[in-house]
């Protein structure tokens, strides 16, 4: 049976765009319940509705406070039968109830070797700026489990990049959302398999 995923997203969407492809190709056994954005204007949820997967901007300012949109996520979560939610670029820290619901089940992708480059602040060019200012040679991806410490969660999988002569934080975060888009969905899959 094709288990239910939800993805949670701020920005562009284009690791959920890999992940709706990734289904579509029969790679991912899974089905996207629903996704969902704290921005209503995250191209993410214009990808989800082009796949006709429900997309929701679900935030304080939809909800009237912070609390009435954490209890809104828990009962999505819980009332939809949701096995595994994935993180593809949200930056909100999730209510503690969700870390609940899902116990080893809430995963996230980092574009670095965590735990080098991440926590609070820590993402989309800003991690690659820091990067390559610390002169180091390589990079990469890191997909981890959600705990309540913005990316301090175990690490499920990382993947190397490395940093080339030359790089920008442009470069560089290009080459490393290609691994990311090739590495999510993977893990998602393989999470997948150790729930059913």
């Amino acid at each position: 049976m094709t288990q239910k995923i939800a993805v949670l997203c701020s920005g562009g969407g284009s690791n959920l765009q890999a992940l709706i492809d990734r289904i579509q190709t029969g790679h991912l056994d899974a089905q996207i319940e629903w996704v969902v954005s704290n921005n209503g204007d995250s191209h993410a949820l214009e990808r989800a509705r082009k796949a006709g997967i429900e997309a929701i901007h679900l935030s304080a300012k939809t909800e009237g406070t912070s609390e009435a949109a954490d209890r809104k996520l828990l009962s999505l979560i819980r009332d939809r039968g949701i096995s595994v939610l994935v993180l593809a670029g949200y930056m909100k820290m999730l209510p503690p109830g969700v870390l609940e619901l899902l116990p080893g089940r809430v995963i996230n992708i980092h574009p670095a070797l965590l735990p080098a480059f991440g926590g609070k602040g820590m993402f989309g060019l800003r991690v690659h700026e820091a990067v390559l200012a610390r002169g180091v040679h390589w990079t990469g991806v890191t997909i981890h489990l959600v705990s309540e410490h913005y990316d301090e969660g175990p690490i499920l999988r990382q993947r190397v990049v490395a940093v080339q002569p030359g790089d920008t934080p442009q470069s560089l975060g290009s080459r490393v959302l290609a691994v990311e888009h090739d590495t999510l969905w993977r893990e998602v899959r393989d999470l997948l398999e150790r729930i059913r």
